[in-house]
């Protein structure tokens, strides 16, 4: 039984990951500052005698005892990171710093939850981790790209200044359950315009493509990444490289919720968003042992299906 930290545990991917380690008998510390984590993420945990909920910003320094620490806190929606823009840098460069200063003092083994978003509006097709990527420093989606990649670079220099044991994943488009309502990503809009028989809102003309993981999926890989005991440290892809233009995606959700009334819009495509997303997972499959197992359909329709409850 390990004492397990997870930053962001009130999140949609952090209450699943917390659920699945405590079935797997650790124990879980959870900390968040419900900025877009909610309680009732979790709510089906607090009973559990080996959970322990904190609320607190990583911004601050957290004086705790683990064993590992899952950093997986940064709002990261465009909708939620762009709302305080110099709070969403502040969360991922001061609280990496605090959280890796935690691991230093613990010696604690943290990973870090970065993202596709380092990659920026690639030039190449799928993205390996060896790609820099195309990022603008200074758009409106800087504050969580450029945040990431300086994440990213902290890691690394702890890892090569204080010998610290880290982990890095750069995690793709996830959806799933536990995703909230109103987060502006597009399986969650989608779906929930689609129950509201509500207009689809395309941004462009729909031709870009995005690749979607289901959670599951995405906590099975960052357990494994979090136990490899071999001198991979990452940075590693974890996302489903199936790809899917946001057009054909809409369409496969009136599909799944044949009652709805909702047609397509198209509207102006934002500054700065990619045309093109697909992780190349040729690394995780060599290292982890790992590739996603449930495919698109499959996860629309559990994903529908929670999203039919909170209407």
């Amino acid at each position: 039984m390990k004492k397990i930290l997870v930053t962001g545990g009130a999140g949609f991917i952090g209450s699943h990951l917390c659920r699945r380690l405590l079935d797997e008998g650790n124990e879980v510390l959870c900390v968040d500052n419900f900025f877009t984590g909610t309680k009732e993420n979790i709510l089906p945990l607090l009973d559990n005698q080996r959970f322990e909920l904190m609320r607190h910003d990583i911004t601050f320094p957290l004086y705790v005892e683990v064993d590992q620490i899952y950093n997986l806190a940064c709002p990261a929606s465009p909708v939620h990171y762009q709302f305080d823009p110099v709070q969403t840098t502040k969360t991922s460069v001061h609280g990496a710093i605090n959280m890796l200063g935690l691991a230093k003092r613990t010696r604690a083994r943290i990973l870090q939850a970065s993202t596709s978003e380092v990659y920026g509006d690639p030039e190449i097709h799928p993205q390996p981790e060896s790609y820099w990527g195309k990022v603008n420093p200074i758009g409106i989606r800087s504050c969580y790209d450029e945040g990431k990649r300086c994440a990213e670079t902290l890691f690394f220099d702890y890892h090569r200044q204080h010998k610290l044991d880290i982990r890095v994943v750069r995690i793709f488009n996830t959806y799933g359950p536990n995703m909230h309502p109103a987060d502006g990503r597009v399986v969650s809009n989608f779906i929930m315009q689609a129950l509201r028989n509500e207009d689809i809102t395309i941004y462009g003309d729909g031709s870009q493509t995005r690749s979607f993981q289901y959670v599951d999926d995405l906590v099975e890989a960052l357990i494994k990444m979090m136990n490899n005991e071999t001198d991979f440290i990452g940075p590693v892809n974890l996302g489903n490289p199936g790809e899917f233009t946001i057009k054909e995606l809409a369409e496969k959700v009136l599909t799944l919720i044949p009652e709805s009334k909702s047609k397509m819009i198209f509207k102006d495509l934002p500054a700065d968003d990619p045309r093109q997303r697909k992780p190349d997972i040729a690394l995780a499959k060599e290292k982890l042992k790992w590739e996603p197992k449930i495919d698109l359909e499959a996860g629309l329709k559990k994903t529908i299906e929670y999203f039919r409850g909170k209407i």
